[in-house]
């Protein structure tokens, strides 16, 4: 059993790439054609560290695998899964065999990776946005809270809308007032004109 995980981690790679290494090489099909094993650490530099060698999701630009989060009822999912697999591998059917405890030690470290998520998601410190994996609870949970905020949004435009035509019929009226006061002092200056002017 071999961990992609541990390939690609630096620390654990080259004995993780080692382990393949020996596996391939004890098999009578594929030991002749593998290399010394002085080389098999360069081998790992160059596709891990150096990243030459046929390009993985990895090796996509601005690609960071914390990047992507998942809702609490998958990642309940997946522990609940985990568990399962944990259990069912230590049990005393399989805890003799290197395989299964191989598989329970990946298990548990997996584990421990994705509770440590959860509790991220739980407490705000990573933040879900709509592009992450959501599952259907949270999909739901998020179609309630915009209908709720469109609802809101619509209201507020409403009501400002409401305020701003008051406004305008306000001032319409403040000028048509002053307009009615400028006429009637114009009016009264062409009266009194009009009369100096038949004195006169």
């Amino acid at each position: 059993v071999f961990s992609a995980k541990k390939q690609r981690d630096y620390p654990e790679g080259p004995a993780e790439t080692a382990k393949i290494a020996n596996v391939l090489l004890k098999d009578d099909r594929t030991g002749q054609y593998v290399i010394a094993q002085e080389a098999w650490d360069c081998i790992w530099e160059e596709l891990i560290q150096n990243g030459k060698g046929l390009k993985t999701v990895y090796d996509r630009p601005g690609f960071v695998e914390s990047d992507y989060n998942f809702s609490v009822e998958m990642l309940e999912e997946m522990i609940h899964e985990l568990d399962r697999l944990i259990t069912k591998y230590s049990g005393a059917q399989w805890n003799t065999k290197d395989t299964a405890n191989r598989i329970v030690a990946l298990l548990v470290e997996h584990r421990t990776l994705i509770t440590t998520e959860l509790n991220e998601v739980n407490t705000g410190v990573r933040q879900l946005t709509d592009k992450d994996f959501l599952g259907p609870k949270e999909r739901q949970r998020r179609r309630a809270l915009k209908l709720v905020e469109n609802s809101k949004n619509e209201s507020d435009a409403a009501q400002e809308q409401k305020d701003h035509s008051m406004y305008f019929n306000a001032l319409e009226k403040k000028l048509t007032e002053k307009k009615r006061s400028v006429m009637r002092q114009q009016a009264g200056k062409q009266v009194e004109e009009n009369a100096a002017n038949a004195s006169a």
